[in-house]
């Protein structure tokens, strides 16, 4: 009797030490998880101020062409999905589909050492296409002044300019980990 006693206790014990390496197992696996997610999301800061340079780099080179009355001719104006612009917010652009990050749709951000994929998407909040920034039509920040329109009150119609104000981009990175973790970054700029 003291032997069977002895070996239920046994099987016990040697089913509470599987349980226990299979608690450690997972738990050092959603760590490992987690880190590779956060690892993701810090590379995704890289490629938000990859499309901040973008941003700043096409204002520059076309500083002498007015985005506000140049119609198409300034490139902030025409949508170019190889570089992952575009100049309105579509309701139908899905961010969270998988054929949005391919390299026709969005721009490359490179691949960082932990083998971390960039991808980003720059979008001028606006409700349309035109290249008519009004406040009907675009989102603006609050800031006075601006580098182009300082100083311009608008008076309606198309195309008048807001004084003071900047119109919005909203930049989205997707970062692809090298365990198939996938993290986004959000944020906007103008």
């Amino acid at each position: 009797m003291i032997l069977f006693i002895a070996l239920v206790a046994l099987v016990t014990l040697m089913l509470a030490a599987i349980a226990l390496v299979r608690t450690v197992d997972t738990s050092t696996v959603v760590a490992g998880n987690l880190a590779f997610k956060q690892a993701a999301t810090t590379s995704g800061d890289g490629g938000y101020e990859q499309a901040i340079k973008w941003l700043t780099a096409t204002d520059t080179a076309n500083s002498g062409i007015d985005q506000w009355a140049a119609g198409n001719a300034h490139p902030f104006n025409v949508n170019n999905a190889a570089i992952g612009y575009y100049v309105n917010v579509d309701p139908a652009f899905d961010l969270s589909a998988s054929s949005t990050w391919t390299s026709g749709n969005s721009a490359d951000g490179g691949t960082d050492a932990s083998g971390n994929a960039i991808r980003y998407v720059i979008q001028r909040m606006c409700r349309d296409t035109t290249a008519y920034l009004t406040e009907g039509n675009c989102l603006f920040n609050d800031a006075s002044g601006g580098p182009k329109n300082n100083g311009i009150t608008g008076y309606g119609g198309a195309g008048a300019q807001v004084g003071g104000k900047n119109v919005l981009f909203r930049i989205t990175v997707r970062v692809t980990g090298p365990r198939n973790s996938i993290s986004y970054i959000q944020g906007f700029t103008y």
